[in-house]
């Protein structure tokens, strides 16, 4: 598979049925009275692993050569794709190596190697994952899968978007949490008649960037943030071209709007969101787009978070 189509989106979702959850799309009466939609939550935050990153990953895994699967995986990640390719090693009985961030949520990393997984630890301001990555397959063997430069892992995570058109239809709106694309791009796929819009933390806005210029853009000393799993500097060709081919365009939104929509999660929602999970819910509750009269689906792409940091979104 070199760029994957609805067809490759709709072969994983059988490959992942009965692996993956098909997780619930949630209604908030609450929701559509802030922003004068009727809004759909696509929670993923209940997924196997906690998040969207299970059905790339399973994807993936499991379309492995016997051989492939003898010589085992290496993945980099801040934690999400991390558990998912764990996870999935873990069931198929494949041995998985995991370079995460030294600074990565530690509920996360603590799950990876529940799952089984071996840690290698790195600097994310003077070490390059991707380097990393590669020496060690060079040197054990395996094979490298990242968290959304594949067509395989693309193809995955769409699976979440075709549930959601079994459910309701194409919505007008889809607003997608975005780090890298993976999600955002498989979704487009399986959803070819809605509107995409991809959803980033302020300072990391690479892909809205990009899709507003027309060519990749990186994103250069962009500081801090709360979502610690949209921490992507630049995207890449595979998930830029299917996202820029669908005519999807993005929108960044404020820690402070994060905070708030992870409150609400919360409190209105009862469901614990991170807050690079609910980015997408941030930029529906923030007023930053009009979606008066349409009918939207919103990602609530996942729920590891750290006490410390809930604790800080919730202000208590």
């Amino acid at each position: 598979m070199n760029t994957p189509a609805l067809e490759d989106v709709q072969a994983a979702a059988a490959r992942i049925a009965g692996v993956a959850i098909r997780t619930p799309l949630l209604r908030s009466d609450a929701l559509d009275d802030v922003t004068g939609a009727k809004v759909w939550l696509k929670a993923e935050c209940l997924q196997r692993t906690g998040s969207f990153k299970f059905r790339g990953a399973w994807n993936r895994l499991s379309a492995l050569t016997p051989d492939e699967r003898r010589e085992g995986v290496v993945a980099f990640s801040s934690g999400n794709h991390a558990q998912g390719v764990a996870l999935a090693a873990k069931l198929l009985g494949i041995r998985a190596t995991i370079v995460m961030p030294s600074d990565a949520p530690r509920i996360k990393a603590e799950a990876t190697r529940g799952y089984g997984a071996e840690i290698v630890s790195y600097d994310r301001l003077s070490e390059r994952r991707e380097v990393i990555a590669a020496k060690i397959a060079a040197e054990r063997g395996g094979v490298i899968v990242p968290s959304y430069d594949d067509p395989w892992i693309v193809a995955g995570q769409g699976t979440a978007g075709l549930e959601i058109a079994e459910d309701i239809g194409q919505p007008d709106i889809m607003l997608v949490c975005c780090g890298g694309g993976g999600l955002a791009s498989g979704i487009s796929l399986a959803l070819p008649d809605s509107e995409i819009v991809v959803v980033e933390p302020e300072g990391y806005d690479d892909v809205t960037r990009s899709l507003a210029n027309g060519a990749i853009e990186p994103v250069r000393d962009p500081g801090p943030t709360l979502c610690d799993a949209l921490q992507t500097l630049v995207t890449v060709p595979l998930t830029f071209d299917i996202l820029h081919g669908r005519g999807a365009r993005g929108v960044a939104v404020s820690e402070a709007d994060v905070k708030a929509a992870v409150a609400f999660a919360f409190r209105t929602l009862k469901l614990v969101v991170e807050p690079g999970g609910a980015a997408a819910l941030a930029a529906a509750l923030s007023g930053k787009l009009d979606l008066k009269g349409k009918t939207v689906a919103i990602t609530l792409s996942g729920g590891n978070v750290d006490a410390e940091t809930y604790r800080v979104c919730l202000g208590v």
